[in-house]
């Protein structure tokens, strides 16, 4: 047996053709990316923002990258780790220089399939988990959105974050007592 064959879909295709394999990357994460993006940012607009620049460098690392490398990727907990990146980049950035208030919120668009009903529910709820989680401080934040919102394990979290299993661990319990606190 090949060791190619071993490998899972996405590094396979990368392997064979990065162009190819970067459509198959994007296609297999792009809504765990922007669902992580939307949770850690609490804005639309900013997701797509965060969402696009994190493939954007992943092509551009990926263009850089030799096959043992690219053979040896583990691609979800590595894309996920740019994605906090630039994140963390994005959040130092409006510390230094706050973007303007044109528009406080942007208009999402409407799921047509969806009932009125429960389109309105799933944005009042996911307005109110991000507005809660916006008042975390960011290490907590971005261990409790990848462990419970995107439902990764501790071992790819801490990989993510590049702490400590014992520390994400940390982070994710005072988060979520927190959380709990902000809504009694």
């Amino acid at each position: 047996m090949n060791q190619l064959d071993c490998l899972d879909p996405v590094r396979k295709a990368l392997l064979d053709d990065l162009d190819a394999g970067f459509a198959e990357l994007y296609g297999a994460y792009r809504g765990l990316a922007f669902s992580t993006a939307l949770r850690l940012s609490g804005r639309w607009a900013d997701a797509e923002d965060l969402t696009a620049e994190a493939f954007l460098r992943a092509y551009r690392a990926l263009a850089g990258y030799d096959r043992a490398r690219i053979a040896a990727l583990q691609p979800r907990p590595w894309l996920m780790t740019i994605l906090m990146n630039v994140w963390r980049n994005c959040v130092r950035s409006r510390v230094r220089h706050p973007p303007p208030d044109l528009m406080e919120e942007p208009v999402d668009s409407m799921d047509t399939g969806e009932g009125v009903e429960a389109a309105a529910e799933r944005r009042e709820t996911g307005g109110e988990l991000a507005e809660l989680l916006s008042l975390l401080p960011e290490d907590q934040r971005a261990a409790v959105v990848l462990r419970h919102v995107i439902d990764l394990p501790v071992s790819e979290v801490a990989t993510v974050l590049g702490l400590p299993q014992g520390t994400v661990k940390s982070h994710v319990s005072r988060g979520l007592k927190r959380l709990r606190e902000m809504t009694r």
